[in-house]
């Protein structure tokens, strides 16, 4: 599994811990040092099944910056793709990406139901 992070993110942080005490096997990934290209957030899109829109931190400070609350809606998905693979700042996290399949956020009953069956 890829774990995409930015470690200074408490929720980041609490999402590694619990893949740690499952005993998860990972690869660690800083968003920012090292941000997803257009490519792997088009392959990471389509695999999760999830809108665009839910790759983006829509609570991150660059998101309210941009003001993209009311601009996503007039952009390409080209477009979109274009601008998250600029600034990792503006791609949700965590990230885990699976074999079969890619979550955004760390929410702990879904990540039990993708993850925990596979440890």
């Amino acid at each position: 599994m890829l774990f995409v992070e930015y470690p200074k993110c408490s929720t980041c942080q609490k999402a590694k811990k619990w893949l740690t005490g499952k005993g998860a096997q990972f690869t660690d990934r800083h968003i920012v040092e090292e941000r997803p290209t257009e490519e792997e957030l088009k392959m990471w899109a389509e695999k999760s099944g999830l809108p665009l829109k839910k790759f983006f931190n829509t609570s991150g400070m660059k998101y309210k910056e941009l003001g993209l609350k009311d601009k996503l809606k007039d952009m390409t998905e080209e477009e979109q793709f274009k601008l998250l693979a600029s600034d990792g700042m503006l791609v949700k996290r965590p990230l885990v990406v699976g074999d079969d399949f890619v979550l955004t956020g760390f929410k702990e009953a879904k990540w039990e139901e993708k993850i925990g069956k596979l440890l």
